[in-house]
């Protein structure tokens, strides 16, 4: 067996892998976060089974899955959960994780073709990373993040609401913007400062940055026939993290953590509301005002 450790928005897992594994040379969205091993405790541990997991299996969240998007199903067995992926409603499942109650160590049962079994591995990595940073003042958000003049700009909504594209515009009209994730950043509360991480995990975009800044303001888009940015109000600031960060609220010490960090993350971070077009207006609009 080969273990390789992994540090993202500070935080250490460890991923074992049989010698030889087809993995070998295709995971490379997670070469910028290798480290040589933990400096303290391990975040959690995932290992890849040959042995499919054995039920019984509990249905406690079978969401209707959206033509086109993941599905990820969780059930309750008797060493804590089982959940099962696949890529898209109707395909089959590559994918079955098995973990305990505390998130800290997980075995995955990866079948189907090299790429279904990649997909069963980065949403089984990126679940437990969900569930297990909970604790560490973490949220693994949906979002597009760029940083400019030192500072880091999430872009929230709804999966085609026009994240990527904003941050595009960004790139392509404001000087000084790089992307730093363009899916799944991790906020994280370091030092009482409000930090965003990119991670291994980037969507259909290649952006696997090892770096992180402060955040500067948090955007929640919605498409809309002409550009207007308002700012939030507490409520509606936490209303908007909580909507698009990963976890499982009806685990009750999961909820409990992140919603200490939501409220944490709304209260000191500038969040926004922008109407807009896909244009370059949109795009001036709102740096001019969380970036002026």
């Amino acid at each position: 067996m080969e273990t390789r450790f992994y540090r993202v928005a500070g935080l250490v897992f460890s991923l074992q892998l049989p010698e030889g594994h087809p993995f070998d040379g295709r995971l490379t969205n997670y070469t910028p976060f290798e480290t040589p091993g933990p400096d303290g405790d391990l975040l959690f541990a995932l290992s890849l089974t040959d042995a499919a997991p054995e039920g019984p299996f509990e249905p406690v969240y079978l969401p209707k899955a959206e033509a086109g998007e993941p599905v990820v199903n969780l059930y309750r067995c008797a060493e804590g959960w089982m959940t099962e992926f696949a890529p898209v409603a109707g395909a089959p499942v590559c994918g079955r994780l098995v973990f305990d109650e505390g998130f800290r160590a997980g075995r995955l049962f990866a079948e189907g073709g090299t790429s279904a079994r990649e997909f069963a591995v980065n949403n089984a990595l990126m679940l437990l990373f969900a569930f297990a940073s909970a604790r560490f003042d973490a949220l693994e958000m949906h979002a597009s993040v760029v940083t400019r003049g030192g500072r880091g700009f999430l872009f929230l909504g709804r999966s085609g609401t026009g994240k990527s594209t904003h941050s595009s515009l960004w790139l392509k009209y404001l000087d000084g913007t790089s992307l730093l994730n363009d899916d799944n950043p991790v906020l994280r509360i370091v030092d009482g400062v409000v930090r965003v991480f990119g991670t291994p995990w980037s969507g259909k975009t290649p952006c696997y940055k090892n770096e992180d800044a402060p955040v500067g303001a948090i955007v929640r888009l919605r498409q809309a026939p002409k550009n207007e940015i308002a700012r939030l109000s507490l409520p509606q600031a936490y209303a908007s993290v909580m909507s698009s960060c990963s976890g499982f609220r009806p685990i009750r010490a999961l909820a409990d953590a992140q919603h200490a960090t939501i409220a944490a993350i709304a209260m000191q971070t500038p969040c926004y509301q922008l109407d807009c077009l896909p244009d370059e207006a949109a795009a001036r609009l709102c740096q001019s005002t969380v970036d002026g």
